[in-house]
């Protein structure tokens, strides 16, 4: 046999380096267009465009932005192909600082903060009268962190035709708590007057109503509802929050029946820092203050307080002191 021939061709030559490194520089992208996130699906966003709320955008995260949150309520700026149109994705590249931030944890030990909602203006605490029967420390919870988050809280009632309201608003009557009353046989232009022009999360118990009202405010939302179990437990029937248009103007965010509110990421420091006349108030506070009144705290300044300011702070301290023992904060 005769030896074979070598030419250039057999020559193997490993692949190096590029002499062209990978810029790590990333674009500006000054084009970007303003969006709000009004649905989440498996790492998928759902968005409406600042300029056009009528078309909804599919966007998957930028690379850019590695593992930043992005939930409901968001501003963001998104790229690529905006028209709305079926199988078309664009880009989320930007999330806008947040105005208010509704958060809560699953229980009162666990150290995780579950966002609820991001930017909403208020939050409407959806509570039937009966069935199932109303929990003020499900209010309690609810408004603690509507004040440190910055929302704005309204109480809703419903089933009013079930029980009389004023025993259980007369709880909340020092908290100048406004009060919605929103039964299914209740008209329902107050509650449209009062989420016009806002963005309006809604919260509560499977079963209180919430997706009920939210199909008189959206009549085309057709969101699931059920009746409430033989136990007096509601059934969960919206599984994921989503933003919905309402005809007036405005946004309102339904959000899932919610069982438990953890608290484990606020303090009491952290509620009575939400109302102005009492956060100055506690600068006078001696050092290692709960805020909770005798016989632990006993020179407590919001005792000092006097008039409208002394009843809003034992509103407040009586709210405290209902959730200091799950919480432990004394």
């Amino acid at each position: 046999m005769s030896k074979r021939q070598y030419d250039e061709s057999d020559v193997r030559v490993r692949p190096g380096r590029s002499s062209r490194p990978r810029t790590k520089t990333r674009p500006e992208h000054n084009d970007a267009e303003t969006a709000m996130v009004v649905s989440v699906d498996r790492g998928r966003w759902g968005v409406v465009l600042e300029d056009d709320p009528g078309t909804r955008v599919v966007c998957m995260r930028a690379r850019e932005l590695g593992r930043t949150p992005i939930v409901v309520g968001d501003d963001v700026s998104v790229v690529g192909d905006l028209s709305g149109r079926t199988d078309t994705l664009a880009r989320i590249v930007r999330v806008a600082e947040r105005r208010t931030v509704l958060r809560r944890t699953a229980d009162d030990t666990d150290p995780y903060e579950r966002i609820v909602v991001a930017n909403a203006d208020q939050l409407l605490i959806v509570t039937a009268l009966a069935d199932p029967p109303p929990r003020t420390g499900f209010v309690e919870r609810a408004l603690a962190a509507a004040y440190v988050g910055g929302l704005t809280p309204v109480l809703c009632l419903t089933k009013g035709d079930l029980a009389d309201p004023d025993s259980f608003r007369a709880a909340f009557a020092d908290l100048d708590l406004p009060v919605l009353i929103a039964g299914r046989d209740d008209p329902i232009e107050p509650a449209q007057e009062l989420l016009a022009g806002k963005i309006t999360a809604l919260i509560g118990h499977s079963g209180v109503g919430k997706s009920t009202l939210i199909n008189r405010l959206v009549p085309d939302a057709y969101r699931a509802t059920a009746v409430v179990s033989g136990v007096g437990k509601g059934r969960h029937t919206s599984t994921q929050s989503v933003v919905l248009p309402l005809p007036g103007g405005g946004w309102a965010v339904d959000t899932p029946g919610i069982r438990s509110f953890g608290l484990a990421h606020i303090g009491p420091e952290d509620v009575i820092r939400a109302f102005d006349d009492l956060s100055a108030a506690i600068e006078n506070c001696p050092r290692g203050c709960t805020h909770l009144g005798p016989p632990a705290d006993p020179e407590c300044a919001l005792d000092a307080l006097t008039g409208q300011h002394h009843r809003r702070a034992m509103a407040v301290r009586e709210l405290l002191v209902s959730l200091s023992v799950a919480n432990h904060w004394d």
